[in-house]
C-alpha cells in the first residue's frame, strides 16, 4: 500500500480527485504477477502468483472506497485481471475484458483505478487472457458495510476467505493449445480448498482454527474452471448472510451448491466438542466425484477428524435438489444495503420489462474445430477492444452490432458464426434475459457492470406464461447465476451503467471459445454524468495505437 506522495502513484492522484469522491478513502496496492511452482493436488506445475502468492492478496475495503492496484506483468505473455462483481459505475475502462482494454505486455505495468460504489459482499478477480486462471492468478476481494449502516448480524470472531474449485494439473498453455487445436480441455483432475488438496488422513495446516462458543464468517467462492461444487463441515450447520453483494433471508444448511464463478458469505458456530472436523468439497453434476479436505480445527480441541464424512446431497435428484436450493434463496428485506435504505425498497417486480432478450447455448464443431455460441454467434477478441473502437467511432471497422438476435435461431443447425459479438442495449431500459441450456451440463452466466434479480429456474424451455412462476417480490440481487441441463434461468435489471459490458459463460473454456458478447449500453447524452472518459493512463492498441486521447464527454 502506499500513498498519493509515492511517485509511482503521484501522476494519477489529479485525475482520481475528478473522478471519485473527494472524501472517500483510497486504497493502494502493487502487484508483481509472476510464473512460480505451485501444487495444488500435489504435482509440481508452472503457477502464476500475484507477489509470490497462489491464491493471490486479498483486497478488503469499505463500500464507496477507491482502489488503485498497480499491476506489473512480469509472465511471458499478456495480462489482463477483472473484478468480478465489482460494478464499476460510468467505468467499463477498468473492468479487465479483451472488449473494453489492452492488455498488458510482458515487462510492462498498467494501474487499474476504481470505486466499489455502493457495494457490499464478497467477490473474486482473476485473469482474463488465455487461460491464465487455470494457473491461478486469482484472489478475493471484500467489500465491508460503511460503520454508520448496520449488518443484520453480528460481528464474527474472524472471516476466512475459502477459494475453491476444479483443478488441472495440465498447465495453463498446455490447455490453450488444445483449445488451439480445436480439442476440449477434458475432466479437471482434483478439487483445491485455498490452493491445496489433501484427503482424509492427511496431516496439514487447519484452514482455520476456532473457540469454543464462537461465531466465524466464511466467505466462500468458487473459482473453477468447469464444475459445481457442494461443500459441507463436518458435524456443523452454515448459515446463509450474503450472496454476491446482497444480504439474505438466514437459512440455515447442511450442504451447500456452489456454482463456478459465485461467491457467498456463511456463518459458522464453534459449538460441538472441541476437536478437528473436515471442511469437505466435492464435485456435482460429474460422473467421476472428485473431492478434498481441509481441516477445521478448535483452539481448545483434542482429538483428530472422523474419517466419515458427512454425504454430498443425493445425486439420483441432484439437479432437483439443487433447484430447490436455489429457491430458497431470499433478498433480505428489511436489511440495509450499501446505502442506509433498506434492499427491498427496490420493488424491481413493479417495474414493465421493456425488452426480453433470450439466449441459447450451443457447442459445435466449425471449420473442425470446437466452438460454443450464443444464439448462432461464437464470440472471437479483435486485435482492437470493441470499447475503444466504439469510442473513437470506429465500429465500423472492427465488428457489426447485433450479430446475436434476441431470440435464438430457429433451426437447430443453423451456421455459427465466428465473429466479434456486440449487442446494442438501450441506456436504462428494464430487461428480462432468458438462458435456456439445452446441453447436458450445468452452466454459469455472469454480467460485468450490474447485479440483476434472478427470479426463476426452471426445467423445460421458457415461454412468456412462465413469468407466472417468478419471484417479483425478494430474489437475490446478484450477478451470476447457474442454469441446470434442459433448464432456463430467467433475470431482470435495469441498464443504468453505461458502458461496454461482458455477459459471458463462466466455464473459461466456454468463454475462450465463444461463448461471450458485449452489451453496448450508450448514453443518448455523452455526459460525464452516465460514463467517464476515456483514461489519460489508458493503454491503446490495434487501430486506435498512437491516436491521441479524446476527451468525447463533457
Amino acid at each position: 500500500m502506499g500513498s498519493c506522495s509515492r511517485p509511482i502513484f503521484a501522476a494519477l492522484c489529479v485525475w482520481l480527485a475528478v473522478v471519485a469522491t473527494a472524501e472517500d478513502p483510497y486504497h493502494f496496492f502493487e502487484w508483481h504477477v509472476s510464473y512460480g511452482t505451485i501444487s495444488p493436488l500435489g504435482t509440481p506445475q508452472q503457477g502464476i502468483l500475484i507477489n509470490n502468492k497462489f491464491p493471490g492478496p486479498e483486497i478488503n475495503c469499505t463500500s464507496n472506497n477507491n482502489i488503485i492496484v498497480n499491476v506489473f506483468n512480469e509472465l511471458d505473455e499478456p495480462l489482463l485481471l477483472t473484478w468480478s462483481g465489482i460494478q464499476h459505475r460510468k467505468n467499463s475502462w477498468q473492468d479487465g475484458t479483451a472488449g473494453t482494454m489492452c492488455p498488458i505486455s510482458p515487462g510492462h505495468n498498467y494501474t487499474y483505478k476504481f470505486q466499489v460504489k455502493d457495494q457490499i459482499g464478497t467477490y473474486i478477480y482473476f485473469p482474463t487472457t488465455a487461460l491464465h486462471r487455470a494457473a491461478g492468478g486469482m484472489g478475493m476481494i471484500k467489500v465491508h458495510s460503511r460503520p454508520l449502516i448496520p449488518v443484520p448480524f453480528d460481528n464474527p470472531a474472524q472471516e476466512h476467505a475459502i477459494l475453491l474449485g476444479d483443478w488441472y494439473n495440465k498447465g495453463h498453455k498446455t490447455l490453450k493449445r488444445a483449445l488451439d487445436a480445436g480439442r476440449s480441455i477434458g475432466k479437471p483432475d482434483g478439487i483445491q480448498i485455498n490452493g491445496k488438496s489433501s484427503k482424509v488422513g492427511d496431516a496439514a495446516e487447519p484452514l482455520l482454527t476456532m473457540e469454543a462458543g464462537k461465531t466465524y464468517r466464511l466467505r466462500v467462492c468458487n473459482v473453477g474452471m468447469r464444475l459445481s461444487v457442494n461443500f459441507r463441515i463436518q458435524g456443523h450447520t452454515m448459515k446463509l448472510v450474503e450472496m454476491e453483494g446482497s444480504h439474505t433471508v438466514q437459512n440455515v444448511y447442511d450442504s451447500m451448491d456452489i456454482h463456478v464463478g459465485q461467491c457467498m458469505s456463511l456463518l459458522i458456530t464453534a459449538q460441538q466438542t472441541p476437536k478437528d472436523y473436515y471442511f469437505v468439497a466435492s464435485t456435482r453434476f460429474f460422473k467421476q466425484v472428485l473431492t478434498s479436505v481441509a481441516t477445521i480445527r478448535y483452539a481448545s480441541g483434542n482429538g483428530p477428524a472422523s474419517s466419515t464424512l458427512p454425504p454430498p446431497p443425493p445425486e439420483n435428484h441432484g439437479v432437483a435438489w439443487s433447484m430447490n436450493q436455489f429457491r430458497s434463496f431470499r433478498w433480505n428485506l428489511t436489511a440495509s444495503a450499501a446505502r442506509p435504505n433498506p434492499q427491498g425498497s427496490y420493488h424491481y417486480g413493479q417495474i414493465n420489462i421493456t425488452r426480453t432478450i433470450k439466449l441459447a447455448s450451443s457447442r459445435q464443431v466449425v471449420d473442425g474445430k470446437l466452438r460454443f455460441a450464443i444464439n448462432g454467434v461464437s464470440h472471437v477478441d479483435p486485435e482492437t477492444p470493441v470499447k475503444l473502437a466504439e469510442y473513437y467511432g470506429m465500429a465500423d471497422k472492427v465488428f457489426k452490432y447485433d450479430l446475436v438476435k434476441d431470440e435464438p435461431p430457429k433451426e437447430t443447425n443453423a451456421k455459427v458464426v465466428v465473429a466479434p459479438s456486440v449487442k446494442n442495449a438501450t441506456f436504462r431500459n428494464f430487461v428480462e434475459i432468458i438462458f435456456e441450456n439445452q446441453e447436458k451440463m450445468v452452466q454459469t452466466w455472469h454480467l460485468d457492470g450490474y447485479s440483476f434479480f434472478a427470479v426463476a429456474i426452471e426445467p423445460g424451455r421458457w415461454s412468456p406464461d412462465k413469468r407466472k412462476s417468478y419471484n417479483l417480490q425478494d430474489a437475490i440481487s446478484r450477478h451470476t447465476v447457474q442454469v441446470y441441463p434442459n433448464s432456463w434461468a430467467a433475470v431482470m435489471t435495469t441498464l443504468d451503467n453505461a458502458g461496454m459490458w461482458n455477459l459471458r459463460s463462466e466455464m473459461r473454456e466456454r468463454a475462450y471459445l465463444g461463448q461471450q458478447l458485449y452489451l453496448s449500453v450508450v448514453s443518448p447524452e455523452h455526459s460525464l454524468r452516465d460514463e467517464y472518459n476515456l483514461p489519460p493512463t489508458q493503454l491503446l492498441c490495434g487501430i486506435v495505437k498512437g491516436k491521441p486521447n479524446l476527451a468525447l464527454y463533457s
